[in-house]
């Protein structure tokens, strides 16, 4: 049954992740009231002011600590877990009270990543926001440390909260930390480190991110840098700024809209604060550090459009420190962003240039575009689609016209067939770890270097690793002879098939930002 929901103009949707040492005290364990207080108030202003609020809070283990005395939080994952169970119950309790003052209506979400692995939980979840935020409650999400294990965990909260920025189809998510915004050096040990305001390429950017989490929460800067990411990659607006200060969100999002929330400038901006005349200067040295007359040209440039867009700067309240991510333009939407970020990849396959054509013209992955196969996994699971150049030719006879088989690109940017180029993998992806190098087991039969392997995304599979290397390079007639059985053609469907770029999915279920919740079958 499809659910109509009206979103009224103006409406927003904004994320506030709040880390574990936004909420207690990092040594005595005690709730930050003041802290806890203002955020109540700032989501109580966004409601009055007709936005929707989700709020992604940690701090279970922090106050279940607290309620048992325990100095530290202790390593076994049993007692750790225990813990959780304890401290979540007060601290929704703490949550209601607060909001209960001014009277609204909050409610609790706990999720694992096996809640989202399977497509109709993942919609279960979706449908369950969809309701919440229609009856102006507040949805509270934390993950679910009772039963959280390695295997099943999202990691840290940052990421919890992209993907529920994903899941919502948010406009902004704030994460809250401990510093104002990101610097291009250690602000600590550096007296003349720049903020940086804007960030539009996040594989640009040149930030500080050595400052750790604390000592009772599991994230850091880096954290929030791949939680961004993979938001931004959603279409959503982030946003990292000081979650002592959450007053300042409000006016964040004000400055944000009056510019464009999905401007797209040319470079990363930093601040210069130590530089007399306009404060915002941008550079295209990924670096930050340009040449003087390009940044000279820059600050003039940002002057005449400061005059023409304001004829009375000295009215405008200034802006709140803090790092805003730039949504991506094209972003993934939906069923694409759950294969992506909802499920955890088993392993990889490597295809040719040819199958990624192919995969680029919107066919789906057949036998003869694979090379290899790395890992074990089943029917059905995800996996990493990653691009290499053949060594030698498959088994089977390929079509002699290779002449619109694209080149590996030259750049990141590079676009084919209207979709965003492979990626290389100088950073990581959200469940993508950096140190995976993508080196197999055996002799390899593609190019390891000249060009190098390329990660373009994931795909859900349709047979095991076992049965893919045995038909890899195989014509799709010939999968019978060799398995005995052949339950598809392909190797993966084009619709379980998600790239990390800018391609745009099929409509959104639910569709938040229309307002009409619809049902999709697959």
């Amino acid at each position: 049954m499809a659910v109509h929901m009206r979103k009224q103009l103006g409406q927003l949707t904004v994320v506030i992740k709040l880390g574990t040492s936004s909420i207690v005290d990092e040594k005595t364990h005690q709730p930050l009231l003041s802290i806890l207080s203002l955020i109540v108030e700032t989501a109580c202003s966004l409601r009055a002011a007709g936005h929707r609020v989700v709020i992604v809070s940690s701090g279970a283990i922090g106050v279940g600590l607290r309620r048992m005395n325990l100095p530290r939080r202790p390593k076994h994952l049993p007692q750790v877990q225990a813990l959780a169970a304890i401290g979540q119950s007060r601290l929704m309790s703490l949550w209601d009270q607060l909001f209960g003052h001014l009277e609204q209506p909050i409610a609790q979400i706990l999720l694992t990543r096996n809640d989202i692995a399977d497509r109709t939980q993942y919609q279960n979840a979706q449908n369950t926001f969809i309701e919440l935020l229609s009856m102006n409650v507040i949805p509270i999400v934390n993950e679910n440390d009772t039963l959280a294990v390695t295997e099943i965990k999202f990691g840290d909260n940052d990421t919890l909260s992209a993907i529920t920025a994903g899941m919502v189809q948010a406009d902004y998510l704030f994460l809250m930390t401990d510093v104002d915004c990101l610097y291009d050096k250690n602000p600590r040990t550096n007296p003349d480190a720049n903020p940086i305001m804007v960030v539009e390429d996040i594989a640009e950017l040149a930030a500080d991110v050595s400052s750790a989490g604390s000592s009772l929460g599991t994230g850091g800067m880096s954290t929030k840098i791949v939680a961004a990411r993979l938001a931004t990659s959603a279409g959503v607006t982030t946003v990292i700024t000081k979650s002592s200060k959450p007053g300042n969100i409000s006016s964040i999002i004000t400055h944000a809209e009056k510019q464009g929330r999905g401007r797209i400038s040319s470079r990363n901006s930093v601040m210069n604060l130590h530089d007399e005349g306009p404060p915002l200067a941008q550079t295209t040295s990924p670096t930050l550090q340009g040449s003087n007359h390009d940044l000279s040209a820059s600050v003039s440039t940002l002057q005449e459009e400061e005059q023409a867009q304001s004829p009375s700067p000295q009215t405008e309240e200034p802006v709140p420190l803090h790092t805003r991510f730039l949504p991506n333009p094209t972003p993934i939407r939906d069923r694409y962003f759950w294969i992506l970020h909802g499920l955890a990849p088993h392993g990889t396959i490597y295809i040719d240039q040819g199958a990624w054509a192919a995969l680029s013209d919107k066919a789906g992955l057949l036998p003869v575009g694979i090379v290899d196969v790395d890992g074990h996994f089943a029917q059905q699971e995800a996996v990493r689609v990653v691009v290499v150049k053949r060594l030698s030719p498959p088994h089977a006879p390929k079509p002699t016209n290779t002449a619109t088989q694209p080149q590996p690109p030259t750049t990141p940017g590079a676009l084919a067939h209207g979709v965003h180029a492979p990626i290389p993998i100088r950073h990581p992806l959200p469940h993508s770890p950096s140190t995976h190098s993508f080196s197999p087991s055996h002799p390899p039969n593609y190019e390891l270097h000249n060009p190098p392997p390329f990660e373009i995304g994931r795909a859900v599979v349709n047979y095991s690793a076992t049965e893919i290397r045995r038909i890899k390079g195989l014509h799709s007639t010939q999968i019978s002879e060799v398995l005995g059985y052949a339950d598809s053609e392909y190797i993966a469907l084009r619709e379980n098939i998600a790239f990390f770029g800018g391609e745009r999915s099929r409509p959104s279920t639910p569709d938040f930002r229309n307002g009409e919740k619809k049902v999709e079958e697959h």
